[in-house]
């Protein structure tokens, strides 16, 4: 089968960083699916995972976001048959979607939305379990419980910041507030359900006075965690939380947050799937997600088409990620 890989850490404008190469199909483990792979989008991860060495000789396949067909099914598969049209983020520790065909756990996987085709598909899944695991999971936030509640995104254009607008304002129900800098990210923010702005160019905090909201019930930072982590702690609400998806460079002082009884958390999507850790929480969330977008409560985050996959398409789209400007999702489909 067609698939994309690299066999040693390189920069993105290398000739080899991506190559298209040819692998054996894959055979589906008892609770797996076999995935014909139709759509994929790019994330941070697949330019971090490509930078680093790997453990093994050989080639390793970079993609998580995929949307595809069922093909065949493993012998304790019960929720899934061939013919089924899926979407899912995978595993970080298996082969991923950057190719013809994939295996993929079916605790992992749902339904895709009927409402949505393959390529808007594929810019979901990943993000979106990551905002819904630290909404619910990390911030404790839930539906029908958020009146009054105040939640600041930090990254308010990216792909997490996109679908966790939405998911904040339109589904779990609070005021959403987003940072932004250009008039286009602004723009877009707006257009996923953010309730107001803020430059981050310009001290947060006193943009927040004047909205009215000089403590926050959430923080969620999905960029440069250290250089917002002072305003973060001064604006952050008595028993409030803060979750972070990107890692700190340097050690966090947590000690301002104690005062207030605040907490911090992590959010890693692939901590369920890394430590077996009820791992069918992604499958039902992302099967309440598609109900979601079936009933026209979310959209997709489908920023830019990247062309069909193959391995120029994907290293121009590794480029762009890594350039950091970026809007939405960017997402490769169909095989040529």
């Amino acid at each position: 089968m067609r698939a994309i890989g690299f066999n040693q850490p390189r920069a993105i404008d290398d000739v080899h960083a991506l190559e298209d190469i040819q692998l054996d199909l894959p055979s589906p483990g008892p609770r797996d699916l076999l995935v014909a792979v139709q759509a994929v989008s790019v994330n941070p991860i697949d330019t971090k995972l490509r930078q680093r060495p790997l453990d093994q000789p050989g080639y390793r396949v970079l993609g998580f976001d995929a949307a595809g067909v069922v093909e065949a099914v493993g012998s304790e598969v019960s929720g899934f048959q061939k013919g089924d049209r899926v979407w899912y983020a995978g595993a970080v520790q298996r082969q991923g979607s950057n190719a013809e065909h994939q295996c993929v756990d079916e605790r992992l996987v749902a339904h895709k939305p009927n409402s949505l085709g393959m390529q808007e598909a594929a810019a979901l899944p990943l993000t979106a379990l990551t905002a819904w695991e630290a909404l619910e999971d990390q911030l404790g936030f839930h539906p029908g419980e958020c009146e009054g509640k105040t939640l600041l995104v930090i990254g308010g254009a990216g792909g997490v910041g996109s679908i966790a607008i939405q998911l904040a304002a339109k589904h779990f129900g609070l005021r959403v507030i987003a940072t932004a800098g250009r008039d286009t990210s602004a723009n877009w923010c707006e257009a996923m359900g953010a309730h107001a702005l803020v430059d981050y160019r310009e001290p947060i905090a006193p943009q927040l006075e004047t909205l009215g909201v000089p403590q926050i019930d959430g923080i969620f930072i999905t960029q440069n965690l250290d250089d917002y982590w002072q305003t973060a702690c001064q604006v952050i609400a008595p028993l409030g939380g803060i979750c972070a998806i990107v890692d700190a460079r340097g050690p966090l002082d947590l000690n301002p947050l104690k005062p207030k009884s605040a907490r911090f958390s992590w959010e890693f999507m692939f901590t369920r799937a890394m430590f077996a850790q009820d791992m069918q929480r992604q499958g039902d969330i992302l099967a309440q997600l598609s109900k979601l977008v079936d009933t026209g409560t979310i959209q997709t985050t489908l920023s830019e088409g990247m062309g069909a996959i193959n391995a120029d398409n994907l290293k121009a789209a590794h480029k762009r990620l890594e350039e950091g400007s970026t809007i939405g999702k960017l997402v490769l489909a169909g095989w040529e």
